[in-house]
This record gives C-alpha cells, sequence and structure tokens, in this order.
C-alpha cells in the first residue's frame, strides 16, 4: 500500500502462514521487503518460498534472521509456544495475533523481560484486505511509541497503521469493542431477515432497505460518545429510553406472531427495562452503558 525505497526496505521475520499470515507476508515481499516465515506445518510456509520468502526450519531460526519479528498465530498461547527458547535479546516484536487487552498486557512484559521492544495489534480486515489499496484495511497498534514510530512505515505496506497509546493492552481494546458493536448489528440483521422470512419479501429486495436504515442510525454514536463524556444523558434526546421500551412490546410480539425466537432481542430489551426501573425514563438509552460495568455492584431498588 505504500511505495518503498531501497533503503528503507528492511528485512523482516513473519512467523505464521495461515491466511492472514500469508497475505502478509506477500505485500511485503511485493513492497520488496526480504521475509523470513517460519509456520508449525512446514508446507504451508514452504508454498510461499516460490513468492520470493525465505523459509526457516525453526521459530528461533526465524526471529534470529531479523531485528523486526512480526507474530500472526492461532492465539496467544501459541506466541508464547513460538517464541519458547528464541532469543528476543534487541529484537522488535510485532504481534498481531488476535487476543484480549490482558493477554496483550501480559505479552509486552513477557517480551520486555527478554530484552525486547514489543507492539501489540488488532486488524481490522480479512485477508483478501490486506496489501490493497483503497480496501480500508488498517491495524490498530499499541505499546513501544519508539518501535512504532521506527516501524511505521514498514507496517504500513500491507495496511494503514492506527497508534492507539502505550498501553499495550489498547489495541486488543480497540479491536474487540469494535467487533463487538459488529457483532450486534450482525444480530440484528439475522433477526430482520428471519421476520420477513415466511413471508412473500424477497431478501435480496430488503437488503437495501437494512443497509439504508442501519447507516442512517450509525449517526447516534456521535451523540451517545458526547453524552457519554458529559454525563448528560438526557442531551439531546430524540427517543426517550421509556418510549423505546414501550416499543419493545411490539417488536416481541411481531416476532411471536411470525414464529421467530426473540432470543437476539431479549437480553437487550431486558437491559432497558433494568435502566427504566432506576428511573432513566426521561433520558437516552445510552446510560445503559452503567448496567455492563460489573464493578457497579446490585442494581439500585
Amino acid at each position: 500500500m505504500t511505495d518503498k525505497t531501497s533503503t528503507a526496505r528492511i528485512p523482516l521475520t513473519v512467523l505464521g502462514a495461515g491466511a492472514m499470515g500469508t497475505a502478509l507476508v506477500r505485500a511485503w515481499l511485493a513492497a520488496g521487503h526480504p521475509v523470513t516465515v517460519w509456520n508449525r506445518t512446514p508446507a504451508r510456509a514452504e508454498a510461499l518460498a516460490a513468492d520470493g520468502a525465505t523459509v526457516a526450519a525453526s521459530a528461533a531460526g526465524a526471529v534470529a534472521a531479523s531485528r523486526l519479528v512480526i507474530a500472526c498465530l492461532l492465539d496467544d498461547a501459541s506466541v508464547g509456544e513460538a517464541l519458547d527458547g528464541a532469543d528476543l535479546t534487541g529484537r522488535d516484536l510485532v504481534n498481531l495475533t488476535t487476543g484480549t487487552p490482558a493477554e496483550g498486557r501480559a505479552r509486552a512484559a513477557w517480551a520486555e523481560a527478554r530484552g525486547a521492544r514489543f507492539l501489540d495489534g488488532g486488524i481490522m480486515a480479512v485477508p483478501p484486505m490486506i496489501g490493497e489499496a483503497g480496501s480500508g484495511a488498517y491495524v490498530f497498534y499499541s505499546g513501544s511509541a519508539e518501535l512504532f514510530e521506527e516501524h511505521r512505515e514498514t507496517l504500513a505496506v500491507p495496511a494503514a497503521t492506527r497508534y492507539v497509546g502505550e498501553d499495550a493492552g489498547f489495541a486488543a481494546l480497540h479491536d474487540v469493542a469494535l467487533l463487538s458493536a459488529m457483532s450486534g448489528m450482525f444480530a440484528g440483521i439475522t433477526h430482520a431477515f428471519a421476520l420477513i422470512g415466511p413471508e412473500d419479501i424477497a431478501p435480496k429486495d430488503f437488503a437495501p432497505l437494512l443497509v439504508s436504515w442501519l447507516g442512517a442510525m450509525t449517526g447516534s454514536v456521535h451523540l451517545a460518545a458526547e453524552q457519554l463524556e458529559s454525563g448528560d444523558y438526557g442531551k439531546d434526546v430524540v427517543s426517550s429510553l421509556a418510549m423505546q421500551v414501550a416499543g419493545n412490546a411490539t417488536l416481541l410480539r411481531t416476532a411471536e406472531e411470525q414464529g421467530v425466537s426473540p432470543e437476539l432481542l431479549t437480553p437487550y430489551t431486558a437491559l432497558m427495562e433494568r435502566w427504566l426501573a432506576e428511573g432513566h425514563g426521561e433520558e437516552d438509552t445510552t446510560g445503559m452503558v452503567e448496567l455492563l460495568d460489573l464493578r457497579r455492584g446490585p442494581a439500585k431498588a
């Protein structure tokens, strides 16, 4: 995605040749970077040799080949297993393996204790988007600011970069927060298609309506952010919590009439009813964030 000068084409190592690791390797190779690759299943790594990658026989050997080491493995435990016995002294370890914020922080401390600088990453893309200009792919990074600045251009080759802070857990937190919002959206889409399923309504005709409506509703995110920062959940309310709770009855009755399980809706509607019971009927629904905070304690009487 970024043109590189010959002096900037630093060598790097990639641990992991799954679908995402393979896409990353090919993007860096296409940009002229020498890449050493290792994978637990050798055949996957060897397939990249035809593209110009150097295949290492061991993870330790791959780490020794480059100062910049990218890990893109199955999970955090796989990272620990792959790097067990590798000399990380003086290495820059960038972990693009999906994990939790706590795992990112723990892995940062683990790497630093072994003499490495560390960045954790959260990839906001699927493999076909990697290395494709205009695809919208980007990666959250958190951890060593010095490491990020030094390797910013190299890291930007397969996907755009967004540095979100020195707390090594922040990349995973941003990643999972966005994916959680996406999961909620997909739940709503699934329920909507289920509702029209028994009727003579073509899903392909209904789909543009879903896209348009969901797109129009995303603007509410900015208002929610303002309300959270100010603590004023009644700011610029368009549809109060009380009104929405009353409307939920129609949603649930319609599901029953259509023979559709309400299980994708009821957790959220139950949360709304709890917040209403605490006296927030004239506010927006934003304050329900407080109910999800397990440190808050039991609901008020």
